[in-house]
């Protein structure tokens, strides 16, 4: 095989553009800590560690090359948090960005939420082509006309000016947060959206920054007593009701805002029974779900936790319908990844357009593909060893034992400092974004 792919077709994926620096010493800021496609594809956005946002756009498919789709390049660059520091709890507050959301687009405008630990904002970013010029009151450089001195009046006009593009905030969510936000979830109602920390979850309306609803409170009474945390929460994509949140002992709760306001109460319970014959010390730690997604028609949701991606039917909670091991050669390396802490790596997971297939990262700058049709799987690199134009992806293979084949990679050999926790998956064509620590790959099928 290939690769796994959109359509039950082999896809053979190919390196299409690399972003940021390629040097070996990685400024802490510069580390990507976000990756997320609008709703059409033409836009990808990227948060980092410096709370920097950076908008790709993809360019007009080109006359000359009409099988080759546009690139990405850059459409705008803003500082979205700065840090700062909460005095009553002498408290550094990052200004890392945890997570971008898209809102659907309405306008000419786009509007995407951003969060650091504590702050959503609500950013508009939109295009300027034209100037007015011919103010009355206005010289051309900005200066006041004195009033006595305007004889004749005129209409200004406006004159084309070189595209710029502006994001400007238009809401700031803050304040009601005790512990750092995980997770942001536009509702499809457009006018909602939820952001859960470690505790809680909060229902906002976006025009609405004053205040917010509580809809889920796990904080227990005696912070002693407290056994588990939200570790993320998501919408569902077509039912403005329902939503679900993970927790760090394997567990997801679908809950239904109709039934109660405070959702403590959830509709179902998805978990799966632990196998006892794979019962260590480590088990409640790798069980920890670092993600969860919804598939595009609703149907399912899919979770992430360290060893394992899992595919759930909505309507059976007892155990998940399909189960993807992702590095289980990681499984015997458990006790050295507890002491480098790499253990409490949460990585992401992503859908492709039409729900066939889905991808994850992991270790060595490797990312992982699943084909639920076909049941296959592939594994491949981002790296700049594979960055020429076009250059098709070679599957690579973990040896975990034994004799060490030519184009093989020893478990021992790993480079556990290189992975890769964000990707994305463009909403409707073959192509995906991985970051690497402080790189953007974009790779895309061969056409």
């Amino acid at each position: 095989m290939a690769g796994a792919g959109g359509g039950g077709n082999d896809v053979q994926w190919c390196f299409s553009q690399v972003k940021g620096a390629i040097d070996d010493d990685v400024a802490e800021a510069d580390i990507i800590s976000t990756v997320e496609f609008n709703h059409s594809g033409e836009l990808l956005a990227t948060g980092d560690k410096g709370g920097r946002v950076v908008i790709f756009q993809q360019e007009l498919e080109s006359k000359n090359q009409p099988q080759c789709r546009g690139e990405y390049n850059v459409y705008s660059t803003f500082q979205s948090h700065e840090p700062e520091f909460d005095y009553l709890k002498s408290l550094e507050i990052e200004e890392k960005i945890n997570k971008i959301r898209w809102l659907p687009q309405k306008n000419a405008a786009q509007f995407l939420l951003s969060t650091n630990d504590k702050t959503i904002k609500l950013w508009k970013i939109s295009e300027r082509d034209k100037r007015p010029e011919g103010y009355n009151l206005k010289e051309e450089d900005g200066r006041y006309r004195d009033p006595t001195t305007v004889t004749t009046l005129r209409v200004p006009v406006f004159h084309p000016m070189d595209l710029m593009v502006e994001a400007s905030p238009r809401r700031v969510f803050a304040n009601a947060h005790t512990y750092h936000i995980n997770s942001i979830s536009v509702n499809s109602d457009c006018e909602t959206y939820l952001s859960a920390d470690d505790l809680r979850i909060n229902l906002w309306n976006l025009e609405i920054t004053d205040h917010s609803f509580n809809i889920v409170d796990i904080k227990p009474a005696n912070m002693e007593e407290l056994t588990e945390v939200i570790t993320a929460a998501e919408f569902h994509p077509n039912q403005c009701n329902t939503f679900v949140y993970s927790s760090s002992k394997g567990t997801i709760r679908l809950c239904d805002m109709r039934v109660s306001a405070l959702c403590d109460q959830h509709s179902k319970l998805f978990e799966e029974p632990e196998d006892p014959s794979n019962r260590s010390f480590f088990s409640e730690i790798i069980s920890s779900i670092s993600d969860v997604k919804f598939s595009h028609s609703g149907r399912y949701m899919m979770t992430r936790d360290y060893l394992t991606v899992k595919i759930w039917d909505l309507n059976m909670e007892s155990r998940p319908v399909e189960t993807y091991q992702v590095h289980e050669y990681l499984r015997s390396k458990l006790c050295s990844l507890y002491e480098n802490d790499c253990i409490f790596d949460k990585f992401e997971c992503c859908w492709n357009g039409n729900d066939s297939v889905v991808m994850t990262g992991s270790y060595n700058n490797f990312f992982r593909m699943f084909d639920r049709g076909y049941r296959q799987d592939v594994t491949l690199e981002a790296s700049r060893e594979s960055s020429k134009p076009r250059s098709v992806l070679k599957p690579r293979k973990v040896c975990t034992g034994g004799k060490r084949k030519k184009d093989e990679i020893s478990v021992d050999s790993l480079d556990f400092n290189k992975k890769i926790l964000h990707t994305a998956w463009h909403p409707q064509d073959n192509i995906i974004a991985v970051a690497t620590t402080n790189n953007l790959y974009i790779f895309q099928d061969k056409l």
